[in-house]
């Protein structure tokens, strides 16, 4: 017990209620012990009880515990006394009532009581004066002072306004607040009956009474009407009948149920119409509100649901005027925009009263609680909501002003700020009708925040706002209900008037609106172009409004982004992004919420969104990038931006600078150039890993070329608006962003080639400027300086994007230099800015002939279509200057690139690298997108228009490629001589060469056609579709691909329908093609031109007689070879084998066509050729020495203009050869004609004749040649300067130039031809190794050839390619491996068992040795 006693001791000084507290808790334990049985434990409570006696006062136990408790306490000394005492106190205090003498009150008193307080009170009389003449009547007249209170309060409520006199008076005269209350309540009670209303001075005294804490509001809270329960019951109801009338509205129900829903709608109308119930509560709450007592008022609005309060006009009106006074002083000084003088609001003479606030952080005393309680109902007062908007700009602005002074207080008042815009403003704005001021006004206050905290705020309010109260439940129906109502009825005829429908309607309720708009044109995107049209009447906020719906649309979670097929993206996303372009455009909306949107699904690795920054870039910037582009527009595509502009695009945007400059500015302003620019480039490298899985492949294509296209159209846009100083700033060095960011090379360089071509010009500008000089021959030379400045450390930094054995054999510069360069720096379009001139001078005849047109407007399309004129004119000029000094340049730098100076596009005549162009298409066409397919048909038709024309007429053909080294048959170690026609592949060889590429393009067109594999198919249409113009010529080769077209029709009419209309497209344009095709016998001769008998014997073998079809199919194949091989000879270089290049792809036709026949007729003629040449027992040399002396007797007959194509050199002995130079000495007529070695031309074509008619063919050796696979330094060609052992020395001892050898190297893609920007990949270049190939003797790198075996037969009739007679290699050796044996080497026949390894490396090394490459070479590999 001590210790009980010392913890009371100290919870004592912490509770002054501890003792009632224990005394609960014992009569609880009374209770409970009193029922138990075991005395035990009820005398353990009495002790505890008596122990606590000390602390625990008697009274408080008389009160709480039982009477036999406390009489076993010794508390009391009997129970029955105690409760008969008990009871006579309660008789006296509740039902002894005080009998008055009322006889006694005499009239008189309450008549001179009633003038008392009636009197004039403007004088000296004070409620002190008028009290001491209350209690004297009440002494002389014997009143009863209840009766006395109860006539001071009803001549209180005839004079509410006498405030002052009136409440002190009551609080000196009343001695119980209670009493008070229940005389007001008994007042309030009174006037609840049916037919009476409570006046409002009786309100009116009860707030003063309140206010003056007179009377407590507990007490007086219990007499007021209704109860609380029966409020919240209305409420609900209230909330169940909007939604019932939502409802409504949105269901589709017939005219006769309509009419009778409306006549309910109004009966009940009628009766909310009555006069409603008296509310008491709310009653006394607007007089609270109307003497400025905020406590009591913010007590009662707590009891009640929210906004029920406010929802009444006349208590929202009460409260907002209370708002005015307390804002008012904080308005005019931060408030009040210029100009404006507003009406001053006089303060309350109330003292209780909000204090009005001087400060921004007064306003979160009273000001935001009350704006919190008033919720939507601040509609009901526009005033007050313009000065709540204006105060949150005064507060935006000066946080502004003091950014580096923000604190927590500043970021407490943001916070309040965006809850009362999200509580009150909005909320408010959807219940105030058409009132554009305000919506103006909000937007004034909302642009100061960030579009993230914008974009939130429309986010409550759309989804969440509508649903808080019955009030705006009604109006989000109605608002929708007018919306279905204005679009069923919006055309293009009428945009004006219902665009003035939506404006008015979008005012309050833009999100419900512009929710509903966006949902039809997902389903109907022809509303896009009446829609944009009528938002002309919107408002800013409105615009605002409508990003972020667009923005919520596009991220729906519900719905998805592909079609129900999984290969095509949606046709509601299509129209979102047609109108967001559109829209963006158009009006002035904010662009920062929908780039980082495309930026954060670019993120997560999502490129569908792509399509809308397309859409929106295009329509803003006038930059457009489409699948299918005519000639001239791609011609124009090379020139200036303003070219581009006119020429280039199908749609001519015009007027786009202030819309480009928004999308630049907001670009810049958050930091989303490069971000987007980099995303695009990862994502579509990406695609194919992370898309290629799931989706459809004919997806993943489309993905892959939107990231492409978009990234070329966006670096476009960025190229050409941001300055020199905004570009340079945010783009990296190339290093950077190929290893930090890991942006794909060509990508890298695309960002990068605008800011080297700015640094080029600045610097250049600075060295002109440093010296001036009008030479143009010095200003190139300044220009070529300012490259080398400017481009150096960019060669350094590309060291660092490939392994170190590529530079082995390339320099930095050059891979620097081909990918900083575009179309624009290469080529002037001339046709093209001649074009658009013409057409602006057509634009301005037109005009001046036409009457209907107003003269000012006719001034003015001149003078702009002149000022284009001007300016292309301008552009052209410019553009020419640069493309010279460009020119220029790289004739200067070429020497050091190790390479050849001249690109695809101006080495047009090599043979080599259009047989690779044309041999093999498939595996390119299989690998390529929807786009890329388009774009490659667009360069293979590039290619045979060019040769088409060189092929249609010889004079061309002599004019354009006579003289190019391209088409030399050898090469020679002296160099090119132009004028040597003796090594120019002649007219009629390039004609069979054609065909051949005609007939290699149909077999790989036929192959793709049948693997049945969607890509292959489309890709190849797609292909043969852009080369219609050119290809098919022949008649043959067109009847076959239209029979596998035809087939592709019936197949793929029900399975795959994009396929059947691309079939049935080329089929279409392939018939009406076919008056253009010609018999194989007129697109070339068949029959070789017969140079004389002895060449005829040569070609076909001793004794044996060749036909005439396969005459030409050997020529045919064989011209294509030998271009191929003078090709390498002339450049001095071959390429490393590569599988792609040696193996051979079989295609067979499926239709026995026409294809298939003439292969085996080649086949079979060469078979029975080379069976006829290898004849056993014959030497070479006595072969060889015959062949020549009976050529030599037919040459003098037929002419020395007659040349034979060659195919082989020929070795020939030393004494021979000195005879046959004393022999040609003598002749004088063949003095004139030398070779590069002092040989005259004759013998050496003699020698070359005997070298074609003793060289075997291998079985399949046309097939490989046509591949172009690796060939030795000895193969053959159609003529030979020099005897074989001098042409081996000199090619030893002298190396081909190193840019004719890396050459070969250059590879073509499908991008190359379409894009200006993104040009060629990076070069494939070999692989160093260990050994060099200088410490190689000539016998280890002398080819040594087996003796040609027997050939036999394959299982389909084809000749096997054969090089060696052992069974083990005989079917392992492919055609691309296969090396022309020389003279020497059959001469030799040594060794017929020798491996294929050895075989190999020997060629390879020898050829490694002839092209004179820095490269190695390991035996292992």
């Amino acid at each position: 017990f001590p210790l009980l006693q010392t913890r009371y001791t100290c919870t004592c000084e912490l509770r002054d209620d501890m003792p009632s507290i224990l005394a609960d808790v014992f009569s609880i334990l009374d209770i409970e012990t009193s029922s138990l049985e075991e005395k035990n434990k009820r005398d353990h409570y009495t002790q505890l009880v008596g122990a606590c006696l000390l602390f625990v006062p008697d009274a408080i136990l008389k009160e709480r515990l039982d009477p036999e408790t406390l009489e076993s306490l010794g508390l009391i000394k009997q129970a029955h006394q105690f409760n008969q005492k008990i009871v006579k106190i309660k008789t006296k205090l509740f039902y002894k009532q005080q009998k008055f003498n009322l006889l006694r009150e005499e009239n008189e008193g309450y008549a001179k009581l009633i003038t008392e307080l009636g009197q004039d009170l403007s004088g000296n009389i004070t409620s002190h004066v008028v009290l001491e003449s209350i209690k004297s009547l009440i002494g002389c007249f014997n009143l009863d002072p209840n009766r006395v209170l109860d006539i001071i309060l009803e001549v209180y409520e005839c004079r509410s306004d006498q405030d002052e006199f009136f409440l002190p008076l009551i609080k000196s005269y009343m001695c119980e607040p209670l009493t008070l209350c229940h005389i007001l309540g008994f007042k309030f009670k009174f006037n609840q009956e049916p037919n009476e209303e409570t006046p409002t001075s009786l309100y009116h005294i009860a707030a003063a009474l309140l206010h003056h804490k007179l009377i407590e509001l507990e007490d007086l809270y219990v007499h007021l009407m209704p109860l609380d329960a029966s409020i919240v019951e209305e409420h609900k109801r209230e909330i169940t009948e909007a939604k019932q009338i939502a409802r409504k509205l949105t269901m589709v129900v017939v005219p006769s149920e309509k009419m009778e829903d409306k006549e309910r709608e109004k009966e009940k109308e009628e009766e909310k119409n009555d006069k409603p119930p008296d509310n008491q509560k709310l009653g006394l709450l607007e007089a609270l509100l109307r003497i400025g007592d905020w406590h009591h008022a913010q007590s009662i609005m707590d009891q009640m649901p929210a906004f029920y309060a406010t929802s009444h006009k006349a208590i929202a009106l009460a409260l907002c005027q209370l708002l005015h006074l307390t804002v008012e002083p904080l308005y005019r000084r931060s408030g009040v925009p210029k100009g404006a003088k507003g009406c001053v609001m006089r303060p309350l003479r109330n003292k209780r009263a909000p204090r009005p606030a001087e400060s921004f952080e007064d306003l979160r005393r009273d000001v935001f609680s009350m704006l919190c309680y008033l919720g939507p109902h601040l509609s009901h007062d526009p005033i007050l909501f313009a000065k709540i908007v204006r105060l949150g700009k005064g507060f935006m602005k000066e946080v502004q002003r003091n950014a580096q002074r923000i604190n927590r207080i500043y970021d407490t008042l943001l916070s309040c700020f965006l809850s009362i815009a999200d509580q009150v403003l909005l909320p408010s704005l959807s219940l105030m009708e058409c009132n554009a001021c305000m919506s103006e006004e909000l937007w004034g206050l909302f642009k100061l925040f960030p579009y993230q905290h914008r974009y939130r705020l429309y986010g409550q309010w759309k989804n969440e706002t509508y649903t808080s109260h019955p009030l705006l439940v009604k109006v989000k129906a109605q608002t929708v209900d007018r919306a279905k109502y204005i679009m069923k009825r919006l055309t293009k005829e009428n945009v004006k008037p219902s665009g003035r429908q939506i404006g008015k309607l979008s005012h309050s309720n833009p999100t419900i609106l512009f929710d509903y708009i966006l949902s039809q044109i997902q389903w109907y995107d022809n509303l896009i172009g009446p829609v944009v049209d009528s938002l002309k009447y919107l408002t800013s906020l409105n615009y605002d409004v409508m990003a972020y719906c667009i923005i919520e649309a596009l991220a729906n979670p519900e719905k998805e982004k592909m079609k129900h097929d999984d290969t095509t993206i949606s046709s509601w996303l299509q129209s979102l992004a047609s109108l967001c372009g559109a829209v963006f455009r158009k009006y002035p909306i904010e662009l920062a919420g929908l780039l980082q949107y495309v930026t954060n699904t670019l993120k997560a690795g999502k490129s569908f969104d792509l399509l809308i920054l397309k859409e929106v870039v295009q329509k803003m910037a006038g930059i457009e990038i489409t699948d299918e582009m005519t000639s001239e527009q791609m011609e124009a595509m090379t020139g200036g931006e303003q070219l581009k502009a006119e020429g280039g695009y199908f749609g001519q945007i015009r007027n786009t600078k202030k819309s480009s400059q928004r999308l630049k500015d907001a670009l810049l302003d958050h930091e989303l150039a490069l971000p987007l620019c980099l995303l695009m480039a990862q994502q579509r490298n990406g695609v194919v890993f992370l898309e290629g899985g799931e989706k459809h492949l004919k997806l993943v294509g489309k993905l892959y070329d939107q990231c492409h296209d978009t990234l070329v159209q966006f670096g476009g846009f960025l190229a050409s608006n941001l300055s020199t100083e905004d570009y340079i700033k945010r783009v990296p060095s190339i290093d950077i962003l190929c290893n930090q960011f890991h942006t794909p090379h060509d990508a890298a360089f695309f960002l990068s080639r605008p800011m080297y071509g700015h640094q080029i010009l600045s610097k250049y500008d600075e060295l002109k400027k440093a010296e001036k000089s009008n030479r143009q021959q010095q200003k190139v030379h300044k220009y070529v300086a300012a490259c080398e400045l400017v481009m150096s450390p960019v060669h350094e930094a590309v060291v660092s994007l490939h392994p170190p054995r590529v530079w082995d054999d390339l320099r930095p510069q050059f891979y620097a230099t081909f990918w900083s360069l575009t179309m624009y720096d290469l080529a002037v379009p001339h046709n093209a800015y001649d074009r658009e001139v013409k057409k602006l001078q057509v634009q301005v005849k037109t005009i001046e002939e036409n009457p209907d047109v107003p003269m000012n407007k006719k001034k003015k399309e001149k003078e702009r279509c002149t000022a284009l004129q001007d300016k292309l004119q301008e552009e052209e000029k410019k553009q020419l200057e640069h493309v010279q000094r460009v020119l220029h340049r790289l004739k200067l730098e070429k020497d050091n690139w190790l390479l050849a100076s001249k690109i695809v596009s101006l080495t047009h005549s090599l043979t080599q690298a259009l047989s690779r162009v044309f041999s093999d298409i498939i595996y390119t066409v299989a690998s390529c997108t929807e786009n890329e397919s388009r774009r490659y048909g667009r360069f293979l038709c590039c290619m045979l228009e060019t040769v088409t024309r060189w092929h249609s007429d010889r004079a061309v053909y002599e004019k354009e490629c006579g003289n190019y080294p391209g088409f030399l048959t050898i090469f020679r170690a002296t160099g090119f001589d132009g004028g040597n026609k003796a090594d120019q592949l002649d007219y009629e060889n390039f004609r069979h060469v054609v065909h051949k590429w005609h007939y290699k393009l149909t077999k790989a067109s036929v192959h793709c056609l049948e693997t049945g594999e969607y890509t292959h198919i489309r890709n190849i249409l797609i292909v043969l579709t852009k080369i219609l113009p050119c290809y098919p010529k022949v008649l043959n080769l067109g009847q076959a691909l239209e029979c596998r077209v035809h087939k592709i029709c019936l197949e793929e009419k029900e399975k795959r329908p994009d396929l059947y209309a691309l079939a049935m497209g080329y089929s279409g344009q392939l018939k009406g093609r076919k008056v253009h095709m010609v018999p194989e016998n007129e697109f070339h001769h068949k029959e070789q031109p017969v140079r004389s008998a002895t060449t005829a014997s040569q070609l076909n073998g001793p004794g044996t007689t060749a036909k005439p079809a396969t005459n030409a199919s050997k020529t045919e194949e064989g011209a294509c070879e030998d271009a191929d091989r003078s090709k390498d000879k002339s450049q001095g270089a071959a390429k490393p084998v590569n599988k792609a290049n040696s193996t051979v792809a079989k295609v067979t036709t499926s239709n026995g066509n026409a294809i298939k026949e003439r292969d085996d007729k080649e086949k079979s003629g060469k078979e029975k050729k080379e069976k006829k040449e290898k004849t056993p027992g014959s030497t070479p040399e006595t072969k060889g020495e015959s062949r020549r002396e009976k050529q030599r007797d037919e040459r003098g007959a037929a002419g020395k203009e007659e040349r034979a194509p060659r195919e082989g050199k020929e070795k020939t002995p030393k004494a021979d050869r000195d005879k046959q130079k004393a022999e040609e000495k003598s002749n004088k007529e063949d003095n004139k004609a030398k070779a590069g070695n002092g040989e005259p031309k004759e013998l050496s074509r003699e020698r070359d004749t005997g070298a074609k008619e003793s060289k075997t063919k291998e079985k399949g050796g046309d097939q490989s040649k046509e591949k172009g696979g690796d060939r030795s330094a000895v193969s053959g060609s159609l003529k030979s300067p020099v005897p074989r052992s001098e042409s081996a020395e000199s090619e030893r001892g002298t190396q081909p130039d190193r840019q004719h050898c890396l050459s070969l190297y250059l590879r073509f893609h499908s991008r190359c031809v379409c894009s200006q920007s993104l040009l060629w990949p990076p070069l494939q270049l070999p692989t160093p190794t260990s050994t060099p190939l200088s410490t190689l003797s000539h016998a280890q790198w002398e080819p040594q050839a087996p003796p040609a075996p027997r050939p036999t037969e394959s299982k389909r009739g084809e000749p096997e390619p054969q090089f060696c007679t052992s069974q083990k290699y005989r079917r392992k050796i492919k055609p691309a491996y296969r090396h022309r044996k020389c003279e020497k080497v059959r001469e030799g026949e040594r060794k017929c068992g020798r491996s294929l390894l050895d075989l190999l490396e020997r060629c390879l090394n020898r050829l490694k040795l002839v092209i004179g490459l820095n490269v190695y070479y390991q035996p292992e590999r």
